[in-house]
């Protein structure tokens, strides 16, 4: 399994905040949240997921959520001062952040958009989020996240 330096990686040690590199294999195919935390052997409340939503007024806006929970949108569209957001669809994940589905990061994506991270967060010493390629992951701390992405935090989640 390769072990490449990614861009948020480079982008995390350009900016000098710690994180900790984690590896998974994913030839199986199995890149969802709960099957990544399992297969890195993390506790589901400190490996988090990257959504790209669309609000109302047609701004982007990210949320980082635990993998085992679900973006909460009336929630989400309180936070970031819209009527409303939704989901946009897999196939504009690419075009807007530069990412793929599955290897999406709050890091580093080719424009910083408005960024929420759920306040569960602050519960855990560390979390895992996507390191911005299938099968890598960084632990860092949330403050750490925080700081560098410029987000904000809110009660952004509900239990599957």
């Amino acid at each position: 399994m390769a072990q490449d330096k990614t861009n948020v990686m480079r982008l995390l040690d350009r900016a000098k905040i710690a994180y900790t590199p984690h590896y998974y294999d994913h030839e199986d195919g199995a890149i969802d949240g709960i099957a990544v935390a399992q297969k890195m052997g993390q506790p589901l409340s400190q490996v988090f997921k990257t959504l790209v939503t669309r609000g109302s007024g047609r701004h982007y806006y990210v949320f980082v959520i635990p993998v085992a929970e679900e973006l909460d949108l009336k929630a989400a569209a309180k936070a970031c001062g819209e009527k409303s957001v939704e989901m946009i669809h897999v196939k504009e994940i690419n075009a807007l952040t530069g990412y793929i589905r599955g290897g999406c990061s709050p890091i580093g994506m080719k424009k910083l958009f408005p960024t929420f991270l759920d306040e569960s967060a602050q519960r855990q010493n560390t979390i895992m989020v996507s390191a911005g390629k299938i099968g890598t992951q960084v632990e860092l701390a949330p403050i750490d996240l925080i700081d560098f992405v410029g987000a904000k935090l809110a009660a952004l989640a509900k239990k599957q």
